[in-house]
């Protein structure tokens, strides 16, 4: 394996994430598609995780399963928490998980690095967004700093690079590109509470935000609402 063209990419089954991979295999990297199952309410995502992985080309697709509903504190792991459907607020809303993209950084880190391949790729946005913390450069740029300092690779002159192509870029210019480079996005499921079937509610931050983006671009919107789109 070509470690200068091996990519551990994040994968979620959601349109930020199957952009990001049609923009690593883009750039020449031989892409491992990384997946969890934390115990997030909207389950449904993983099986548009392994259709966009196995459409985009991915070596390999990993899962890993994690019980992040243990701990609870977020309406995404405890059902006994509301997704809130009032559009986006200034304030964090209760859908951010406790440590999550820490906790995901850290497991594609340590695949990245049994694989010797030192690029990882994540479909963080801090544009376009519902206010997480750890979806901001600042905590990207933290982490990469501690791979750097934590890993046998890191300290052995084979420095770890996480890519965020979309970070800076709003939703429409996402779709944008993806549609540019070939994504098919009514494989992907944005919505926070979707039916059993992956159907989308239409309402939580994550469906505003992407209809949003279609809308913006002028493009229509392949997503399946569990009733008439309200957009």
């Amino acid at each position: 394996m070509s470690s200068d063209k091996a990519a551990v990419v994040l994968v979620s089954g959601g349109l930020d994430s199957a952009t990001t991979l049609a923009i690593a295999k883009s750039q020449g990297y031989a892409c491992y598609a990384l997946s969890f199952d934390y115990g997030q309410r909207h389950r449904v995502e993983l099986q548009a995780a392994r259709q966009v992985a196995e459409s985009l080309g991915a070596q390999e697709h990993k899962f890993i399963h994690l019980n992040l509903d243990s701990i609870g504190g977020s309406a995404l792991t405890d059902t006994q928490i509301k997704v809130p459907v009032s559009g986006l607020t200034d304030q964090i809303p209760v859908t951010y998980v406790p440590a999550r993209n820490t906790v995901f950084l850290a497991l594609a880190l340590g695949w990245a690095e049994v694989l010797l391949a030192y690029h990882l790729f994540m479909g963080v946005n801090a544009v376009d967004y519902s206010g997480y913390p750890d979806c901001r450069p600042q905590f990207i740029a933290a982490f990469e700093k501690l791979a750097n300092l934590a890993t046998k690779a890191g300290v052995e002159g084979h420095p770890f690079k996480i890519h965020t192509p979309l970070i800076h870029l709003t939703k429409a210019q996402i779709i944008q590109e993806g549609l540019r480079l070939g994504v098919d996005y009514s494989m992907t499921i944005s919505c926070y509470q979707p039916s059993p079937e992956g159907y989308a509610c239409g309402v939580c931050d994550a469906c505003r935000l992407r209809a949003g983006g279609f809308r913006a671009l002028g493009v229509a919107d392949p997503t399946q609402y569990i009733s008439p789109s309200p957009f």
